[in-house]
């Protein structure tokens, strides 16, 4: 493990892994040899986890194997209507399991192909009660295609990262695939990407939320077909809307994993919820927050409601109308997400300054509903309770070249902000992935702008979940940002993840604080 307060170089390193089936030294068969191999918290993750997978052909007899314990898997299939290609996962819960305890298991098949030498890896059950963890974060992992070299280029140097810091869990903050960029290869994408993660994914939850490009044209209702396929995540209780979105409890922090694309208007903003999503929402912060048990609210969505980046998406006014009030209502300490392929941090914030914007195109003030910084003094410790801090965390994609110019200070930047949906492709009619992103024809003063890490390159975020150790005291989050500037490496052989000494460098660290809730009286803000 990366030592806490570690400013050196880190390299990304991990034992050879066996993800996919060339890897092994077997060709690829239409059989049930597991790949993909991907973990994701169920309901209680202090006892229970999902072990999910799939399998070139249709398995016989999947199961995972902990011990003396044989769980069968349940079956789910998605075929690529554009290829016709069948896609077999499988997913297995696991429960019965012990706090804080690490466990080995085994995947397999009675037609598993490695079936002498099956699957195997560990994975450890989160804390009960007031318990130090660490979490990792960032969005936008693109799988190989022809605009990346190698089986092992952008998500596997990317997922050596993860490795590096050995956190509980990994919250990926949308857009794992090209999809929709990429239609006539959707099906291999998905391939590459689940077999390049399972080194990572495979020994540790990763949490998805769906972004942009998971919404791939001609896959079911909401283009989410191929996502629901393959993740088994923590149930809303919303009937005919499972997985989308959903919530977990960590420690004394509960996570809260949305689907931007229900409100987004970056993402078209079909509202294809009809409000439901927004409901669960607002019920499932009011109930955290009246639990003493719980300090610590993390929500992560894919579309940014703060966003500066001179090359980027643009912030979204879709999210802040729908998301932003209740982040203030409920003190929701910390939103991450990604979208823009980048780092961004916001000064807390709560509240709108009204009518801070200008329309480009009509030269006329626009109403952004622009996040009103609390303070504008980067201590580099900040109380959520006065506000909720932003990140941008798109730094699963590496760019090449430079993003912009050295970062402004914040009274000189701008952002532009999407406030009116995408038109429709014409003659065409609304389909999921099928329409161009809108453009951001308003700009406003980012006076919420904190820092922005103007290179390209990977990043991730690190986070350490301190719950205090005084009833009534206070408790922290302290982050880490850490960058590798430039392009990705070029590829290793397989089998080795790709990372090179001395990549990953400390951009910036800061805390978060709050007063734990055991003898807090919390009331909502107005």
């Amino acid at each position: 493990m990366i030592a806490a307060g570690t400013t050196s170089l880190i390299a990304a390193t991990a034992t050879g892994r066996p993800d996919r089936a060339g890897a092994r030294g077997r060709a690829d068969a239409l059989d049930g040899t597991p790949e993909q191999v991907h973990l994701t918290w169920d309901a209680d993750p202090t006892r229970s986890v999902v072990v999910s997978w799939a399998s070139p052909g249709r398995a016989n007899r999947p199961r995972v194997r902990i011990g003396q314990r044989l769980i069968p898997a349940t079956e789910r299939s998605w075929t690529d209507a554009l290829t016709g290609a069948v896609t077999w996962t499988y997913h297995a819960r696991v429960d019965a399991l012990r706090p804080g305890a690490t466990y080995g298991y085994a995947v397999t098949a009675d037609n598993d192909g490695n079936a002498a030498d099956p699957f195997s890896a560990t994975f450890t059950t989160a804390p009960e009660g007031r318990a130090a963890f660490r979490f990792t974060s960032f969005g936008d992992l693109p799988a190989p295609d022809a605009e990346w070299a190698g089986p092992y280029g952008e998500d596997g140097y990317a997922t050596g990262a993860v490795e590096a810091f050995q956190p509980l869990f990994h919250l990926l903050n949308g857009e794992p695939t090209p999809g929709a960029g990429n239609p006539g290869d959707c099906a291999q994408v998905w391939r590459d990407f689940g077999n390049n993660v399972q080194a990572s994914a495979a020994n540790r939850p990763w949490l998805p939320v769906p972004g942009c490009h998971e919404l791939d044209p001609g896959t079911g209702p909401h283009g989410l077909a191929s996502f629901l396929t393959r993740y088994t995540l923590p149930p809303n209780g919303v009937d005919g809307l499972e997985g989308r979105w959903y919530a977990f409890r960590v420690g004394t922090v509960l996570f809260v994993s949305l689907s931007g694309d229900d409100v987004a208007y970056s993402a078209a903003g079909t509202g294809y919820s009809g409000g439901a999503q927004t409901r669960w929402l607002e019920s499932t912060l009011a109930a955290a927050r009246a639990d003493a048990s719980i300090d610590w609210i993390v929500a992560q969505v894919h579309q940014c409601a703060c966003s500066s980046a001179p090359d980027g998406k643009g912030s979204d006014i879709g999210v802040r109308q729908a998301w932003l009030p209740l982040f203030d209502t409920y003190e929701v300490d910390l939103v991450l997400s990604g979208h823009d392929q980048g780092y961004e941090r916001s000064f807390p914030v709560r509240g709108v300054d009204a009518w801070a914007g200008v329309d480009t195109e009509a030269s006329v003030a626009a109403d952004t509903r622009r996040p009103h910084a609390v303070t504008t003094v980067d201590s580099g410790v900040f109380d959520t309770t006065q506000g909720t801090v932003h990140l941008v965390l798109g730094g699963g994609a590496g760019r090449p070249g430079d993003s912009g110019p050295a970062t402004l200070p914040w009274e000189q930047r701008t952002a532009r902000v999407i406030t009116r949906p995408p038109a429709p492709v014409p003659e065409q009619p609304v389909d999921p992935g099928g329409h161009p992103l809108p453009a951001a024809g308003t700009v406003e003063p980012a006076t919420w702008s904190a820092r922005r890490d103007p290179s390209a390159g990977h990043g991730i975020a690190v986070f350490d979940v301190n719950p205090g150790s005084d009833s009534g005291g206070q408790t922290s989050v302290t982050v880490r940002y850490y960058r590798a500037a430039g392009a990705e490496p070029a590829s290793p052989a397989p089998g080795a993840l790709s990372a090179r000494p001395g990549d990953y460098t400390l951009f910036e660290t800061f805390t978060l604080i709050r007063p734990r809730s055991d003898r807090r009286r919390w009331h909502p803000k107005a």
